[in-house]
């Protein structure tokens, strides 16, 4: 087999595209605001910007891996590319506020297409006893690139100015697109039957793995900023450790996500899916005892564990989920999948922001842990109903017939 038609090279493509997705995202975070600022923006309006990101998430993720299913993964993922690349070629240049946003308006569609026909493609060619491995290589890659995105934005905007941090972001992007050019897709990984997202919905476990996503996703966006305010209002920590407290846990994370893909290929991604949600229930209040520098840095690399535990195991878990439909659909899977992670990412933030303000932080985050608990309930109740194929009402295949289907 030639590397243009390797899975590796699928792997390393797909890794690179959301690694530079995620550093377009995070590069941004020490830029925008001084950007916005000297173009006369106030808060309320930097907030809007950084929010019109989620909303093209919202818009276009489900649209897009539809759209992947039915012409094929290859060109959405290099258009999709060409957008991030134009969206920060826009940041780099933009003079006036509403060239930002929409900036950032392409940014949020250029994620939608490629974590959704990224993981698409993934899905197409790794079958379930391969998925969570390669999935978990995939997401310790953008744990990195949230790692370095903010550090090497704020160095390269010192260095060079605006523009550089932005261009930087536009040449990977490029390059990106050029490897999914040259890559080779086989023609049986691009024929898809087209499905109603009604029809994929329909299917239990697809729903249960969508809601455990919304449960998870917010879960991260509630702790992340509630976390650094009270390390710095209650703990009196100050920017250089809260930093310290994230950065011990991104490493963590990084180097969880790919033990978490060979768990769930082992173990099946339902059940260690079911595992880290209830790891992550028993995590969460233990964050209430935080009490120093040294109990941060622990109590959330534990609780960042646990939380990797859900997050690759549930992309494995989606793919399972929608094989068991019949069909190959794996960008409106993915769709969904985006499209909850991004209602978590709104929903999570302002939920915790309002708790904390009048219940405070140990209170929140042990009131918020049943949530992901009571989510294991509804993964075992989804897996006992009989399932269907999406959009002909047949029985869907069992376990043991897909992972023989896709080794052949």
């Amino acid at each position: 087999m030639s590397l243009r038609s390797s899975r590796a090279a699928a792997v390393a493509l797909v890794t690179f595209a959301t690694f530079t997705d995620i550093v377009a995202y995070s590069i941004a975070v020490p830029v925008l605001p001084d950007l916005t600022r000297r173009l006369g923006a106030s808060p309320t309006m930097i907030g809007l910007l950084f929010a019109s990101f989620g909303v093209s998430v919202l818009a276009l993720s489900l649209p897009m891996g539809a759209l992947s299913d039915r012409m094929g993964r290859k060109t959405p993922l290099v258009l999709g590319l060409l957008a991030l690349a134009a969206s920060t070629v826009m940041f780099a240049f933009a003079e006036r506020l509403p060239s930002l946003f929409a900036a950032r308006l392409v940014q949020g569609a250029a994620d939608a297409v490629t974590w959704v026909v990224g993981f698409a493609l993934l899905a197409d060619l790794f079958g379930p006893a391969e998925r969570g491995r390669v999935m978990g290589f995939v997401m310790s890659g953008t744990t990195f690139g949230f790692m370095v995105g903010p550090t090497a934005g704020g160095w390269l905007y010192e260095a060079g100015g605006t523009e550089v941090p932005f261009l930087c972001v536009a040449a990977c992007a490029v390059l990106a697109a050029i490897g999914f050019i040259w890559l080779k897709i086989p023609s049986k990984h691009t024929d898809h039957v087209p499905v109603p997202i009604s029809a994929i919905l329909r299917v239990p476990a697809v729903a249960a793995c969508s809601a455990a996503v919304v449960v998870i996703g917010g879960t991260i966006a509630m702790v992340e900023p509630i976390l650094s305010l009270f390390l710095a209002e209650e703990i009196h920590l100050g920017p250089a450790r809260v930093g310290l407290v994230f950065g011990f846990a991104a490493i963590a994370s990084a180097a969880m996500h790919p033990v978490a893909g060979l768990f769930a290929d082992r173990w099946g991604a339902r059940r260690v899916t079911i595992f880290g949600l209830v790891a992550t229930g028993a995590a969460l209040p233990l964050l209430g005892f935080i009490h120093s520098f040294s109990t941060a840095v622990g109590l959330f690399v534990l609780n960042t564990l646990a939380v990797a535990i859900v997050i690759t195991p549930s992309l494995a878990y989606m793919a399972e989920a929608t094989s068991s439909t019949g069909v190959g659909s794996f960008g409106v899977a993915f769709g969904l999948y985006n499209f909850a992670w991004a209602i978590g990412l709104l929903v999570g933030p302002a939920t915790g922001g309002f708790l904390y303000e009048r219940i405070g932080f140990a209170r929140l985050v042990t009131a918020w842990a049943p949530i992901a608990l009571t989510m294991t309930f509804l993964i075992i109740a989804a897996e006992r109903r009989p399932r269907r194929r999406a959009g002909n009402g047949g029985d869907g295949e069992s376990e043991e017939q897909r992972r023989n289907g896709a080794t052949e």
